[in-house]
């Protein structure tokens, strides 16, 4: 029972920053300079002749 009071305090404190941080870094990622080309070269994969 002592770990899985551990581990619920590591999630609510230090768990929940690693995933706001996360989340963060995505959306940035997302939305940098020349993402849209890479998202529009990636789109057009499917769609070239082989």
């Amino acid at each position: 029972m002592e770990v899985y009071t551990a581990m619920r305090h590591f999630a609510d404190s230090w768990g929940l920053l690693a995933m706001a941080l996360f989340f963060v870094g995505s959306v940035l990622f997302v939305l940098r300079p020349g993402a849209k080309r890479s998202a529009q070269d990636a789109a057009s994969i499917p769609l070239k002749e082989d």
